[in-house]
């Protein structure tokens, strides 16, 4: 794992530009750096030490220097194509996953990127015909950054990394922020930095002679079957992710796991075969799931390492997390991923984690809804309608009112991924401005429109699968892992899995009564029914009743009258929900926290002195690993 920054062309102090923007990203990889710049173009690589410690340091050229890499991400499948590029006749100078890229890019092209099995972003210079080719893996588990400045390119792992190249102007991007408020991550696939944009799961990238293409090589789609025979399927299911465990094992180094209460990790740490797992808890009962952990780990004959997390230390690590996750994130989880890999990292480099599972399996509550509304929606959409518009004006939350509203709409109108916090109409109230064409449903249609053959859960899932799996479940897992220095990995986002995944019928996935219901069976083979049948928590965190506690209101209340606050939004709304939430008139805990996450980014980034960490103290983690 490892972290990867450069940019075209020239400017003033281009190599301390270049260390500048590496040392930033020192905590991807604090094991080693590496440069590579010609006239055209300078390359840079900070490393992190998993697979082939001796000699697997980059930028790494072939034998003739024509083409040079430099990669972040593991390749799971490397020996089987340096096998194959062996037979082809291609000579290898080490035994690194990187040298298997460049030779398959040689030998294969743009068609490599359908043999790999692994995470990935990165970049190959041509140095004969000056292209730079750019790929990012079929999920999005890595992120890759660019932008274009005065006729030249950018890109890197972290948008930080490409905040040191003179040439850019910080400028906040209110489109952004506007969806942001609705979807609670960075939707857009121009980032939070006007100007700086993501390249999307599953695309790659061509800039050569100051033109950028980009090509989208891989689509999650289901192709759901009608009928399967139902033992065959959970034979294939527990084989496909057996091998996959088997795969992200591949490692010089320890690899650990991380261990919720959720079916998801415990299947995992019943096949790694490691010695560690990790975990963590807040001090309220609801909120913990250390002693799950500690049961399923001594009864796997493994490790279980564990800590509960303080309310005041959660609270002081929020704006150093928002740092590090480069764009606002208001999913809380995210910081108690920080915590559980943070303990991870003093003990190991690479752990396992259960992501991906929900979106392909269907493990997430709200894909019953279509069942739930099925019956309701048999009557005139007229009617319902009416009835959604009467229980809208009623206050507060009475039995049946979400239900009703829910069901006046279609999914396509209803669903534009697992989070949706803030209606349209609940951001103009609290927006200082509005965008051309903020309607979240914008976004989301395209992707509708390709699933018009599918059923609503499944539409569900294939959002699913294109906005809050990259958006938020992985970004959050690369960006608090890496923190850390920390690589983390997930088999449920295989290649192998997904084939095996996306033929799978409804009635396999949810039922009124369950979800994921083929690979809980599977899971059943290894766990106990507590365990197989457990209700997915996945790190949860108390923040609906911190917000209601003195200490935190007044920590919230004094961001949301503080005069960044004032440049974006009407306070006075902001402390209106605040106070509701309190008083206990609603449950506005994601709506605030959307608002107050953002706001930490904000000083952050924008504000004099604002940035929790240093390029100091990034050389300083260097100097310690040395």
């Amino acid at each position: 794992m490892c972290g990867i920054c450069g940019f075209t062309g020239r400017c003033e102090e281009r190599e301390q530009v270049l260390d500048n923007m590496m040392t930033r990203i020192i905590h991807r990889g604090p094991d080693g750096a590496g440069t590579y710049m010609d006239e055209q173009i300078a390359m840079g690589h900070r490393r992190l030490s998993i697979i082939d410690l001796a000699t697997g340091d980059q930028p790494m050229k072939n034998e003739d220097g024509s083409l040079v890499i430099t990669f972040n991400g593991e390749i799971y499948n490397y020996r089987e194509l340096r096998e194959e590029l062996l037979a082809a006749g291609h000579v290898f100078a080490n035994q690194s996953d990187t040298e298997v890229l460049l030779h398959g890019y040689e030998e294969w092209g743009e068609k490599l990127l359908d043999r790999l099995r692994g995470m990935f972003a990165f970049v190959i210079w041509n140095n004969r015909k000056k292209e730079l080719f750019g790929a990012r893996d079929m999920f999005g588990i890595k992120p890759f950054y660019y932008s274009k400045i005065a006729g030249q390119f950018l890109y890197g792992s972290e948008i930080k990394s490409l905040l040191e190249y003179p040439g850019y102007t910080r400028k906040v991007n209110t489109e952004a922020l506007e969806e942001y408020l609705s979807f609670e991550y960075s939707v857009l696939p121009e980032t939070f930095f006007k100007g700086i944009f993501k390249l999307m799961p599953g695309h790659f990238l061509r800039w050569k002679d100051g033109n950028l293409t980009i090509t989208r090589y891989f689509d999650p789609m289901l192709t759901p079957e009608e009928k399967v025979d139902h033992e065959q399927l959970i034979d294939e299911i527990d084989r496909t992710l057996q091998e996959s465990v088997r795969y992200h094992m591949v490692s010089d180094v320890e690899v650990a796991s991380l261990l919720s209460s959720g079916v998801d990790s415990s299947y995992v740490a019943c096949h790694f075969g490691g010695s560690r797992t990790y975990t963590v808890g807040f001090d309220y009962e609801k909120y913990n799931e250390i002693p799950y952990a500690e049961k399923l780990s001594e009864r796997l004959g493994i490790r279980n390492c564990s800590k509960v997390i303080t309310t005041e230390e959660y609270w002081e690590a929020l704006s150093r997390i928002q740092y590090f996750m480069d764009e606002p994130l208001a999913d809380a989880s995210a910081s108690a991923l920080y915590f559980v890999d943070r303990e991870a990292a003093k003990d190991v480099k690479v752990i396992l984690s259960g992501e991906g599972s929900d979106e392909l399996f269907g493990g997430y509550v709200i894909y019953h809804e279509p069942m739930s509304l099925a019956k309701y929606e048999k009557l005139p959409k007229g009617l319902r309608k009416a009835a959604a518009s009467v229980t809208e004006k009623l206050p507060g939350h009475p039995k049946g009112k979400g239900f009703l509203q829910r069901g006046a709409k279609s999914v396509e109108e209803r669903f534009i991924g697992n989070a949706n916090v803030f209606t349209v109409r609940q951001r103009k109230k609290v927006l200082r401005y509005t965008t051309p064409g903020a309607d979240p449903q914008r976004l989301t249609a395209p992707y509708y429109n390709k699933v018009k053959h599918l059923r609503d859960t499944e539409k569900m899932q294939y959002i699913d699968l294109n906005f809050w799996l990259a958006g938020d479940i992985l970004l959050k897992a690369d960006k608090m892992s890496m923190a850390h220095s920390l690589e983390s990995r997930v088999p449920f986002l295989d290649r192998g899995v997904f084939e095996c995944a996306k033929g799978i019928p409804l009635c396999e996935k949810v039922t009124d009564k369950n979800t994921k219901v083929c690979f809980r069976e599977a899971a059943h083979r290894y766990l106990s029914e507590e365990q197989a049948e457990k209700k997915k928590l996945g790190f949860p965190v108390p923040i609906r009743i911190w917000l209601r506690q003195d200490t935190y209101y007044a920590i919230v209340k004094a961001a949301f009258t503080s005069a960044e606050a004032e440049l974006f939004f009407h306070t006075d709304e902001l402390v209106k929900l605040l106070d509701d939430h309190r008083a206990g008139k609603e449950d506005y805990a994601r709506h605030i926290w959307v608002v107050y996450m953002f706001l930490l980014w904000y000083k952050e980034y924008f504000t004099e002195g604002g940035c929790s960490v240093t390029l100091e103290e990034e050389r300083a983690r260097e100097r310690a690993v040395r």
